[in-house]
């Protein structure tokens, strides 16, 4: 097995086994550590020995061992009659590690956990980016819009207030699964922050930080866990939107990139390359929906998808529509990011003098920003204004961390330079 897909399983695996430890023993920075070595013993072994029958068996054997050697180092320090102490440990860490059942994945279980009352909604959301998504502090801070430090605090803080918690990631019933709570009580209240991480590490993976334009992992890990939660929620109205939301906006991916990874903006898209049997499933979700009315942001948000793919050509697109969905979901959700993408339909609509006068007043909260510089260099150009254009788009390619984004804003400024 090449070591992309080595890469690619342990990366696969990762959450499903922190999500089993976790739910077993209570402890999140202890499952934590125990995991990385379990990784990195895998990284080691795997490729020189062969692999596992049972992969995830085997690193959960592997963390449950170091999990019980580190509480047996602990008794020791304490100089505490073992068996006494041992029971006083969540989990059974004197029995043999159990390799779990191999058919449930404890992944959605983990996000739930991560999603604990005590923690303030972007804590939660942050400590399960980086507990189930995998992103890196960096990654996660970008995503927020906030310094890397910021970000490293808050995640600190989050786990050291949960390990202040008693048995903080126990379910709030006897079942052990959300599937056994029916999400219901104080699991239910949870699920808009799941929604919002989904959301975020889908938005990682389709248009990332890194090097290449798309994470594929992130995205296809992001839409397999939103249709997982959708087969629990079936009419919860803002999952089944979220899942939408992920499967039109993921229909687009082939036409996103040209032959060398080149960024191709939505209106230059060869259509043809969209993935119709992917809208076909995200239509019919967003339908699903109509009936209650458009009442959650990522509802909306699906429905403006939709109105995008519904267009065979770029300038077929129903901008009137899509202004009002921005006005209603600004009003229900207002956000910088909102406002900005309502500043461009406003632009499609009404010229792009409204979108620029729209984007001056983000100025404060979207300062440092590339995509508000993105935007004004579009809309100037819209304008006819080039040598503003030229201006903005250069500042937005200095500010993004995508090399493909950097490499187009730096073109569209060259092409107005030299036309």
């Amino acid at each position: 097995m090449p070591d992309t897909r080595l890469e690619d399983l342990l990366r696969e695996l990762a959450p499903q086994v922190l999500g089993t430890l976790v739910r077993r023993y209570g402890d999140f920075a202890a499952a934590e550590d125990a995991l990385q070595e379990a990784l990195l013993a895998a990284a080691t072994q795997w490729p020189a020995d062969g692999f596992p029958e049972n992969p995830r068996g085997w690193l959960i054997q592997v963390a449950q061992r170091r999990l019980i050697d580190t509480v047996r180092a602990e008794v020791a320090r304490r100089n505490r009659e073992t068996a006494t102490a041992l029971r006083e440990v969540p989990g059974d860490f004197g029995a043999e590690p159990d390799l779990g059942d191999p058919g449930r994945d404890d992944t959605l279980t983990l996000f739930f956990l991560c999603c604990h009352p005590d923690l303030s909604p972007a804590a939660a959301i942050a400590l399960t980016l980086r507990a189930v998504g995998g992103l890196t502090t960096a990654e996660i801070a970008r995503a927020f819009l906030l310094p890397e430090s910021t970000m490293a605090q808050r995640i600190t803080r989050a786990k050291k207030r949960l390990a202040g918690l008693e048995r903080p990631f126990a379910p709030p019933s006897d079942a052990d699964t959300p599937e056994a709570v029916v999400y219901q009580g104080e699991w239910r209240a949870r699920v808009g922050a799941v929604l919002h991480v989904l959301y975020l590490i889908f938005t990682e993976g389709h248009t990332s930080t890194g090097p290449e334009l798309r994470r594929g992992d992130l995205a296809a890990e992001a839409i397999r866990l939103a249709r997982a939660l959708h087969r629990l929620l079936p009419d919860d109205a803002e999952v089944t939107g979220l899942l939408a939301l992920l499967l039109l906006t993921d229909s687009r991916r082939a036409a996103r990139t040209g032959t060398h990874g080149e960024l191709i903006p939505l209106a230059e898209q060869d259509r043809r390359l969209w993935q119709r049997d992917t809208i076909i499933d995200g239509v019919r979700l967003v339908t699903a929906t109509l009936p209650g009315g458009l009442t959650g942001p990522y509802q909306i948000q699906a429905a403006i998808a939709v109105l995008h793919a519904q267009a065979l050509r770029a300038e077929d697109t129903d901008w009137a529509r899509i202004l009002v969905l921005y006005n209603t979901l600004e009003q229900l959700a207002p956000n910088p990011m909102v406002t900005l993408n309502r500043a461009v339909a406003t632009a499609m609509v009404h010229g792009p003098q409204a979108g620029l006068d729209l984007a001056a007043t983000l100025d404060e909260s979207l300062s440092g920003t590339h995509r508000l510089e993105a935007v004004r260099g579009h809309l100037h150009e819209m304008a006819g204004d080039d040598k503003s254009a030229i201006a903005a788009y250069t500042a937005a390619a200095r500010r993004t961390a995508s090399q493909p984004e950097r490499d187009y804003l730096m073109l569209r400024a060259a092409h107005l330079r030299n036309p």
